[in-house]
């Protein structure tokens, strides 16, 4: 074993300085890389605003706030279309105030987005709109700027369904409303919010993005089964270690890639391998693992989607593999089959009083023989049955269009609140 030279007697040893300068150096790029990022997109939006007309003044009644960056759209864009179908009725504006945030949402948003970097703007925008109702996809520090303005219901609609500790936090008491998928929710939020007015704060929605699960397919359908593996990312804490990419997810595609019945989808979460580096190796390992069986099988047509629609990957699929996550949520409310990985940190917080507790599950020493899993779990009558009963129970009616319909009475309930009380605090002004 060589021995490690030290660099003086008050100093740490030669290695642990190299490293230290590396993880410097590479923390250096990332802040050049993402000023770069944000220069770019600041050109690109004054270039924007040159040649689009201002925003017209008193059309938005409904806004949706996203204070993220590029990095956190997913949150946003699986509501892309439920928004394009709520605007057919209300006028809808997205407001962004950064600026990574609002160039992609500017390119690919189906309805119109506002940039507001400043509290100002905000007020001076809220000052040229209508708006009656604001809309929150995530709990993200800033959303309390746009909070802090009454006359208006500020709504938490999240960004998926899942049983995960986000689902339950506190913070649902900061909101008006929450708009929610359906009794698992409920049972939920009652359990871990202590005097919360489910009944008056909480309303059913379903999930209104399994109406729009659609997009055209990578590869022409033929004999094979099609896998969509969703893991997700490694987390910030030991508590929330769900991915499964560096412990289930090689061996497992592995597996798939080598037996001839199976089409691979891979769609990892975006933000995988932002903490660990390994996680992040391990994906790129998967990537190439895909890319080299579609070299060596061109038939094969294996997908790496890292693209921002989702849909047709959960509708075509005849098996999912996801983490804990809201991927489950997704996939349960597409009503087939999934494997719910283990996680494999034991500080990983399982709430296992849902649909969780009934799961089919997938270890990480299963991993590689994942196959034959799958060809019980397609022949298993008892499982199909427990399934359809967890997808009622988590979002109620699934056929089609039932979901955006209680979406749009949901909405229609709030707006005549609005007015209601509009009118009711018009006439105290009146009377005194």
């Amino acid at each position: 074993m060589p021995e490690t030279v030290s660099a003086g007697a008050d100093l740490p040893p030669v290695p642990f300085v190299v490293m230290g300068l590396l993880k410097d150096a590479r923390s250096a790029v990332r802040l050049v890389r993402k000023a770069l990022d944000r220069r770019r997109a600041r050109h690109w939006y004054r270039e924007r605003l040159r040649q689009a007309p201002p925003l017209p003044p008193r059309e938005f009644k409904i806004a949706v706030y996203f204070a993220d960056g590029d990095v956190n759209l997913y949150q946003i864009r699986q509501w892309y279309k439920p928004l394009a179908e709520l605007a057919k009725r209300w006028p809808v504006v997205i407001v962004s105030r950064t600026i990574t945030g609002a160039e992609p949402l500017l390119r690919e948003s189906p309805v119109p987005v506002a940039y507001l970097k400043t509290v100002v703007d905000m007020e001076r925008f809220l000052a040229e709109q209508d708006i009656r109702i604001v809309l929150y996809v995530n709990q993200n520090m800033r959303n309390f700027q746009m909070m802090r303005y009454g006359q208006r219901w500020h709504v938490f609609i999240n960004h998926g369904e899942s049983d995960k500790m986000y689902m339950t936090t506190n913070q649902f008491k900061a909101y008006d409303y929450a708009l929610v998928a359906g009794d698992a929710a409920l049972a939920r939020l009652g359990r871990e919010l202590w005097d919360y007015d489910l009944d008056r704060r909480a309303i059913k929605i379903g999930r209104p993005q399994a109406d729009h699960y659609s997009g055209e397919l990578p590869f022409t359908p033929d004999e094979r089964q099609v896998v969509l593996y969703a893991p997700t990312w490694e987390g910030d804490r030991p508590a929330a270690a769900y991915g499964s990419i560096a412990s289930h997810g090689e061996a497992l595609i592995a597996a798939l890639l080598a037996d001839p019945r199976y089409r691979v989808i891979y769609r990892p979460h975006p933000r995988s391998g932002a903490v660990l580096r390994s996680y992040g190796e391990a994906n790129h390992r998967i990537i190439a693992a895909l890319k080299a069986a579609n070299a060596a099988d061109p038939s094969a047509h294996h997908v790496f989607d890292d693209g921002p629609e989702l849909g047709w990957q959960l509708a075509v699929a005849d098996m999912a593999i996801v983490d804990i996550s809201a991927m489950v949520y997704d996939r349960l409310a597409a009503g087939k089959p999934l494997l719910v990985t283990r996680p494999v940190d034991p500080e990983a917080e399982i709430d296992e009083g849902g649909y969780l507790s009934d799961a089919d599950w997938l270890e990480a020493s299963d991993a590689a023989s994942v196959a034959a899993l799958i060809d019980t779990m397609s022949h298993d009558a008892m499982a199909a049955a427990r399934l359809r009963n967890w997808v009622e129970y988590y979002f109620g009616d699934t056929t089609q269009g039932v979901a955006t319909t209680r979406f749009h009475a949901a909405i229609g309930f709030l707006m005549e609140e609005w007015a209601r009380h509009a009118a009711l605090h018009a006439s105290e002004a009146s009377a005194s």
